[in-house]
C-alpha cells in the first residue's frame, strides 16, 4: 500500500513550550496540504513532550510522528537529524519545513545534505505552482515555490525543485500567519523508536544558559523604527518618545543597527524580526527590500523620509516628505497636546485609550 504524500513540518520546541515558527508552519503547511490533497505531519523530537503532539494536531497536523528519548530532551545536531533523516527515508515525504531558528538553520542543511535533495534558507512566501523545464520538453505540477529575496534584496527569487525530495525550505518566525488552535481537530499520534549510532553523541550538553529578550517586537502593537536618515543619537531619542506616547516598541534597520543606534535583537526586516503590528512608523528607512519583507505586512504603515522616491512610500499607507528630525517632534507635540484636551475634557476617565492605530 503506497503511503499518502505528505507535507512535513520540524517541530521545535523547548522546556516544554513549542516555538511559535513550528506551529506558523503547520498552518501554512495546512493550507498546502488543502490544495494538494496531502497529510501534514509534525516531526516532534525531545523528552517527556508528548503532551505537546495535540497542540500540532490543533494547529493543522493529521500526524505527528513523536520521537521521546532521554537524549532528545535537549537539541543537539546529530541526534535530531538522525531522527529527520531516517524517518524522511522510510516516509519520503513531499516537502518538509523548518523553523529559521538557530538550530532550525543548524538542522536543515545536514538533513538536506544526508537526503540530497535542495534547501532554500528564509523564504518570505511559499506557494504551490507548475514549472516547465525547457530542455527536458517536460511540465512538473504540484511543485513547492520557494520564495525570497535575492542578489542582495535586488530582487526576489522563486525557487522550484523538479528533481529530488522532499523539497526544503527554512522560514523564519513572523513570516506565516499564527493559525488559530481548532480544539475540534483530531489526528494520530505515532511514536518513532530512534535508531542512534554512537557518533551522534560527541557532543554532550553540560549546562544550559537562557537569556530572555525584553524586547518583544513582534507581539507590539505599535512599532516605530528609525533608520540611517536618523543618524544623531539625540534623534533617536524621539522615536523611544513617540513609541511610549503610542504604548508601543522601537526597532530599527540594519543601518541602524550597524550604526549603534540600538541593539540587534530591535531589528526589522529579512535579518531582524518579521512583525506585523497594527501601526508601524518608518522614520528615515528608505525600505531596502530585505526591511520591507519584515514588515510589510502591517496593517497601517506610516513612512517618514526626505527622499519622496525611497521604496518605503510604494507600501505605505500615509506618505511624509521631509526630514525626520523635524517631523517627529511635531507629531510628539501634537499627541501630547490632544492627550491633554483629553484628560480636560468633562468625564475623561483616567488612562483612557483609544487604540494607537486607531
Amino acid at each position: 500500500m503506497t503511503e499518502q504524500k505528505s507535507i512535513w513540518v520540524s517541530i521545535e520546541q523547548a522546556d516544554g513550550r513549542i516555538a511559535d515558527v513550528s506551529l506558523e508552519l503547520t498552518g501554512k503547511a495546512r493550507d498546502l496540504a488543502d490544495q494538494l490533497g496531502y497529510e501534514v505531519v509534525g516531526l516532534l523530537c525531545g523528552h517527556d513532550v508528548e503532551e505537546l503532539a495535540a497542540e500540532v494536531i490543533r494547529h493543522g497536523a493529521d500526524r505527528v510522528l513523536l520521537a521521546d528519548h532521554p537524549e532528545l530532551a535537549h537539541y543537539r545536531t546529530l541526534p535530531y537529524a538522525r531522527v529527520a533523516i531516517a524517518e524522511a527515508r522510510r516516509r519520503r515525504p513531499e516537502i518538509f519545513l523548518v523553523g529559521g531558528t538557530p538550530n532550525g538553520r543548524d538542522f536543515a542543511p545536514r538533513v538536506a545534505s544526508a537526503l540530497r535533495c535542495g534547501l532554500t534558507a528564509d523564504c518570505t512566501d511559499l506557494q504551490i505552482g507548475d514549472y516547465y523545464l525547457r530542455r527536458e520538453d517536460r511540465t512538473y505540477t504540484n511543485l513547492l515555490y520557494q520564495i525570497r529575496p535575492a542578489f542582495g534584496g535586488n530582487l526576489v527569487a522563486t525557487i522550484v525543485n523538479p528533481n529530488t525530495r522532499p523539497q526544503m525550505a527554512t522560514v523564519r518566525e513572523g513570516v506565516m500567519r499564527m493559525p488559530a488552535a481548532d480544539a475540534s481537530r483530531t489526528g494520530v499520534v505515532e511514536r518513532v523508536t530512534p535508531a542512534f549510532e554512537p557518533g551522534d553523541f560527541a557532543l554532550e550538553v553540560l549546562s544550559r544558559q537562557v537569556r530572555y529578550s525584553t524586547v518583544r517586537l513582534k507581539d507590539a502593537a505599535v512599532i516605530v523604527s528609525g533608520g540611517a536618515g536618523i543618524s544623531d543619537p539625540a534623534e533617536f531619542e524621539l522615536l523611544r518618545d513617540l513609541a511610549n506616547l503610542l504604548g508601543g516598541e522601537v526597532g530599527g534597520s540594519r543601518a541602524a543597527v550597524d550604526a549603534g543606534m540600538i541593539g540587534r535583537e530591535s531589528q526589522v526586516g529579512q535579518t531582524g524580526t518579521t512583525v506585523r503590528p497594527r501601526l508601524y512608523i518608518a522614520a528615515g528607512i528608505s525600505g531596502a527590500i530585505q526591511h520591507r519583507a519584515g514588515m510589510d505586512q502591517s496593517s497601517k504603515i506610516i513612512a517618514i523620509n526626505t527622499d519622496p522616491n525611497a521604496p518605503m512610500f510604494q507600501i505605505a499607507h500615509y506618505r511624509i516628505v521631509g526630514d525626520a528630525a523635524e517631523v517627529l517632534p511635531l507629531i510628539i507635540k501634537a499627541l501630547r497636546e490632544r492627550s491633554t484636551d483629553r484628560a480636560d475634557a468633562p468625564g475623561a476617565a483616567v488612562g483612557e485609550d483609544e487604540g494607537a492605530a486607531g
